[in-house]
């Protein structure tokens, strides 16, 4: 049985954002198991400086990721689509084990098999440290602030 993750290429701009919608709910689960479903199992990453295949690697690293990044509450932007492939800009924001918060700024291109599942991923991310009063995304977002944009700052 293969497995599927609708909506499927080529994408239409409301299916785009159906899958950047489904990524960021997925990831604020902090549920590796569940989030790594959504990927090829012999998905590839590049996330910052690091290198991942498979979705037990997948598993690993967003296992070490969310003990490492506390109170985890991503935004996620569509910012281009076409045929299989998605590109997003990025935000989410965490604390460390010391108490002091970060706020990361990426982006992401995405590119998708015929089964909708994300077979390459490359991430490029920055982390900017922020006073706690300085926060501005909480947990996961209402369906209603969806059509917000993500301040640059």
């Amino acid at each position: 049985m293969t497995d599927t993750r609708p909506p499927y290429p080529p994408f239409t701009a409301a299916t785009a954002l159906q899958k950047v919608r489904a990524a960021e709910n997925a990831w604020n689960t902090r549920d590796p198991q569940r989030v790594a479903l959504a990927y090829t199992p012999d998905s590839v990453w590049r996330n910052r400086d690091q290198f991942v295949t498979g979705r037990d690697e997948i598993v690993a690293f967003l296992t070490a990721k969310w003990e490492r990044e506390l109170d985890y509450a991503l935004r996620k932007q569509l910012w281009s689509f076409n045929e299989n492939h998605i590109a997003v800009r990025f935000q989410y924001e965490w604390h460390d084990t010391t108490g002091q918060w970060w706020r990361s700024y990426g982006n992401e291109l995405w590119e998708f098999d015929d089964h909708g599942l994300m077979r390459r991923r490359e991430a490029s991310i920055n982390d900017v440290a922020i006073a706690e009063t300085d926060r501005r995304i909480h947990g996961p977002r209402a369906e209603h602030e969806y059509e917000v944009d993500i301040p640059l700052r």
